[in-house]
């Protein structure tokens, strides 16, 4: 990470305190799979009182529009849609003959 203070807006900064974020869109020819892993990294991370989709929406407006094919952009993305609903499995009711 850069030891140079960078002027981001605060609601940007105030979401990705350890530039985690922007470090990964400034690594030419970063990976999915690694963006994925710096994603996962700032997920576990503080965020404060900013719920986390409120956070990807803040970071996809910032950073998504100046780079729409970069892979932290299909990232977020990914990260901003809607989780697919459970389904059953099966389990101990399912296997039982009456």
């Amino acid at each position: 990470m850069s030891d140079t203070p960078v002027s981001l807006p605060q609601h940007v900064r105030e979401v990705d305190p350890r530039d985690l974020i922007r470090e990964a869109y400034r690594i030419e020819g970063i990976s999915l799979p690694d963006c994925r892993t710096v994603f996962l990294d700032w997920s576990l991370g503080d965020m404060g009182a900013v719920p986390t989709q409120e956070a990807v929406t803040r970071l996809l407006a910032h950073y998504g529009t100046r780079d729409p094919e970069h892979p932290m952009t299909l990232v977020l993305r990914s990260a901003t849609a809607e989780a697919p609903s459970p389904q059953r499995r099966g389990g101990a009711k399912a296997r039982r003959q009456d």
